[in-house]
């Protein structure tokens, strides 16, 4: 059965492997841990300002703390995240430079780019993933539906205009499997980038469109818009009662793997002592660093980070969901 980015069912599980990491400090070193010899690179695949950028400065003052080196941050943007990726993916396997990125644009790379500059699957190698709290569908103040049932009521009577943050984003995916599967009728148009997309959906220009909690707070605050459905991420206490696209009883890879994430990732052939310290680092972050909690509670993510076995299984679930419906829908970055 499918699930959610973080399910009910899987909070047990990575709770228990939470507590077994969440010692106190001078318990953190463990028998065989990494110990850095020379300042660390974290190469984040987004712009200054994104929400993957300020996941990676709050974890590179986490790291420099832990680890007891220098750790920098670098913005490398474009390519569909293969900028930067071949920047980590072509580095020493040896820790010193690590990737930060949205795991869906490396989910998406291979399908989206006819010569991708590396291979995902074989020149990196995941450490863990953070959450980057829900992604809220909501309405225009003024569109006269505000559940989804509503929306697409409406829809066989009016098409919809419908807001999309970015070419092959999960939503996108989510909005032609929604018309597929009941008969929507939806115009999507196409942003490049988030703010675009908010300014016309606060302005009414469009009816519905999707977003994070940080971009959308400041609409929500001011009733400009209207919250729908948990497009992305589980129930959220700051939005009471506004449910996922199960909760709403739609079921299926497109409503349930298209995750999002932040995902850490180092070249392949780095050693499991390199992975394993960092993945233990990440993993105490949600506790430990007062600004990994501070950037999680502006993205509104409640989730537990993903390592290990729980990694590699949401990503064997997530990436092959995101590649298909892209060459399905033929879907191109180029």
């Amino acid at each position: 059965m499918h699930r959610n980015q973080i399910g009910i069912d899987r909070r047990t599980a990575i709770a228990a492997a939470l507590a077994a990491t969440a010692l106190p400090a001078k318990l953190f070193a463990q028998a065989g841990d990494w110990k850095p010899t020379k300042p660390i690179r974290l190469i984040c695949g987004q712009a200054p300002g994104a929400s993957t950028d300020a996941t990676a400065r709050a974890y590179s003052d986490f790291f420099a703390q832990k680890l007891g080196v220098t750790v920098t941050v670098e913005n490398k943007p474009g390519g569909v995240g293969m900028v930067a990726g071949e920047a980590v993916a072509r580095a020493p396997a040896d820790g010193s430079t690590l990737l930060v990125s949205l795991q869906s644009v490396m989910a998406q790379a291979p399908a989206l780019l006819k010569k991708p500059l590396i291979d995902v699957d074989k020149d990196l190698v995941p450490i863990a993933a953070i959450g980057v709290g829900p992604v809220v569908a909501v309405t225009h103040k003024d569109y006269p539906a505000t559940t989804m049932q509503e929306i697409i009521a409406l829809s066989k009577k009016k098409p919809v205009n419908v807001g999309n943050y970015a070419v092959g984003s999960g939503w996108q995916m989510m909005l032609n499997q929604l018309a597929k599967d009941t008969g929507a009728q939806l115009n999507v148009v196409n942003y490049k980038g988030t703010g675009a997309m908010l300014a016309d959906l606060f302005a009414g220009h469009i009816d519905l469109g999707a977003g994070s909690l940080a971009g959308l707070a400041g609409g929500l605050q001011k009733g400009l818009v209207k919250p729908s459905l948990i497009a992305v991420g589980t129930r959220s206490s700051k939005l009471p009662g506004i449910p996922t696209w199960v909760d709403a009883g739609f079921r299926g890879p497109a409503y349930e793997d298209l995750a999002e994430l932040n995902i850490l990732m180092a070249p392949a052939g780095t050693p499991q002592n390199v992975i394993d310290t960092l993945a233990r680092i990440v993993a105490v972050s949600i506790t430990d660093s007062q600004r990994v909690k501070d950037v999680r509670a502006t993205l509104g993510a409640e989730d537990t980070p993903l390592v290990g076995a729980e990694l590699r299984q949401f990503i064997g679930r997530s990436w092959p969901t995101y590649r298909r419906l892209s060459r399905e829908m033929g879907l191109s970055a180029e």
